[in-house]
């Protein structure tokens, strides 16, 4: 195979592919059912101009065959009269005729066999026409609703992968995030109040502590009043005092 074909077959490949690609069914559709169209008009016109030679050669054949029997009762008449002369003359005038009018009748019958056919051919693309027009709604309806399900299968298909449901996705985690700050917080209040109510529970033992200084504080007070006076001005406040806040620290607790 010589380059210039290859080249030729590849040229031609690539413009069937961009013929193909380019297409559009309804588009298509139109357009074929406006030529079937204008193939009708030019049947119609053909139909009409066949239908006027038929009739026109219809006129001339009946004229020569009226123009034929004419010249036949002439010949007739001048034969009686004893003009064999004029017989002759209108007999060859009648054959001329005759043979015109046998020439016209072949004609004739040509033209109305060939009107028949186009006023077949011109029923049948009529009718195709009209299968056609009636084809091309349901397949425009079958095109459209290929083209919705085709949309709709990309719209789902965008929303399983597009930035949409990723928001949501998003959205999602950031919300379990959130909850499960909120439950983590809520745990570790929780542990913190269990350890506030074990301080109050052991807040007893820090009462029989202090009843234990107080009692100290309460034998002890003998020996601090045979201290010489210097010493006695640097001795801390007297127990009464101390009792007196142990105490009203005592109701406070009790209080609460």
């Amino acid at each position: 195979m010589g380059l210039f074909d290859r080249l030729s077959r590849v040229v031609r490949a690539n413009l069937n592919d961009m013929v193909s690609k380019a297409e559009d069914p309804e588009k298509i559709l139109d357009q074929a059912i406006i030529d079937m169209q204008e193939d009708l008009v030019q049947l119609r016109q053909a139909v009409a101009k066949a239908i006027a030679n038929q009739k026109r050669t219809e006129q001339q054949y009946n004229k020569n065959q009226s123009e034929a029997n004419n010249w036949q009762q002439r010949a007739q008449l001048a034969l009686q009269k004893g003009d064999e002369t004029l017989a002759r003359e209108a007999l060859l005038r009648k054959k001329t005729n005759a043979e015109m009018a046998a020439t016209l009748k072949t004609q004739l019958d040509q033209q109305i066999a060939q009107v028949d056919m186009l006023k077949r051919n011109l029923i049948a693309i009529e009718s195709k026409i009209s299968e056609a027009k009636t084809k091309k709604d349901m397949l425009k309806a079958r095109v459209s609703a290929a083209k919705a399900n085709e949309q709709l299968q990309s719209t789902m298909g965008r929303l399983g992968t597009g930035s949409a449901m990723a928001a949501f996705e998003r959205m999602e985690e950031k919300v379990l995030e959130s909850e499960a700050r909120s439950q983590a917080g809520y745990e570790l209040g929780g542990a913190d109040l269990e350890s506030q109510f074990a301080q109050l529970e052991s807040g007893s033992d820090v009462d029989d502590e202090l009843a234990a200084m107080k009692a100290q504080l309460s034998g002890g007070s003998v020996s601090q009043q045979a201290l010489p006076a210097s010493e006695e001005k640097a001795s801390p406040p007297s127990n009464s005092v101390v009792d007196a806040e142990l105490e009203a620290l005592r109701k406070q607790i009790d209080n609460l």
